[in-house]
């Protein structure tokens, strides 16, 4: 993880309305510059340093959004996250260090609503934090565009443009397109994406959704190699970040 040096001293003022985030993570370094990270993009944020701390700010405050360590020194963000489910519906990004595919299901089982492994690039936090909190907006479903950097998809038209300039689409990568923009931040199963409209062997159907995803990719990535926006969800499928 390479979050950029930021001074405190003078942070702008923030909108009445500004998500509120709780950062749990003992690690004072990555806690810190989180907070000053999140605060430059529009975010009040509040921290904690363990378990106890958190469940004693959450007593006082209420969040949009927690982004949760699983490693704490007081117990397991696993832990707290059940905790948490029992009656409460707040957002949670879970911080893992852990790769394996069964500790990430069980952060999934746990409640949480997405992880990022450590360690991770600012920008995809941010991608998947505004992903969590646009999938709890009431308001999200009626917009008919979603924006990637300098890339605008217009969902009904099926237009995707950078600037002025028009970005030709194949039929097969605007149908793509559209059933990734109407749920960005959620893992959407390759067989899903096949589409009734392919026939044949449900393998190679996959494969050949792969092949149109890295396609898609080069159109709408910076570095297609490194994908920010359109991800693969390992054990799960893709899934789209948007701004």
């Amino acid at each position: 993880m390479s979050l950029p040096a930021t001074s405190t001293k003078s942070r702008p003022p923030l909108p009445d309305d500004a998500s509120h985030v709780l950062v749990v993570d003992d690690d004072h370094r990555i806690r810190e510059l989180l907070v000053a990270y999140l605060h430059e993009h529009g975010f009040r944020v509040s921290a904690a340093a363990d378990a106890a701390s958190a469940r004693s700010t959450m007593r006082g405050l209420t969040f949009d959004v927690l982004i949760l360590d699983v490693m704490l020194p007081d117990g397991s963000g696993l832990d707290l996250a059940r905790e948490l489910r029992r009656d409460s519906k707040v957002p949670i990004l879970m911080l893992t260090a852990m790769a394996d595919k069964e500790d990430r299901v069980a952060g999934l089982e746990a409640g949480v609503d997405d992880y990022i492994p450590k360690p991770f690039e600012p920008r995809e936090l941010l991608l998947r934090l505004n992903n969590i909190l646009r999938r709890y907006d009431p308001k999200a479903g009626t917009r008919d565009e979603i924006r990637m950097g300098p890339i605008v998809f217009q969902i009904s038209r099926g237009e995707l443009k950078r600037g002025d300039l028009a970005i030709k689409l194949t039929e097969r990568e605007r149908d793509l397109l559209r059933q990734f923009a109407v749920r960005p931040g959620v893992a959407i199963a390759r067989h899903e994406l096949v589409g009734a409209n392919i026939e044949g062997d449900a393998t190679a159907s996959e494969r050949a959704v792969d092949v149109q995803i890295n396609r898609l990719r080069r159109k709408i990535e910076p570095d297609p190699a490194n994908p920010v926006y359109l991800q693969t969800s390992r054990g799960r499928g893709y899934v789209l970040y948007t701004d």
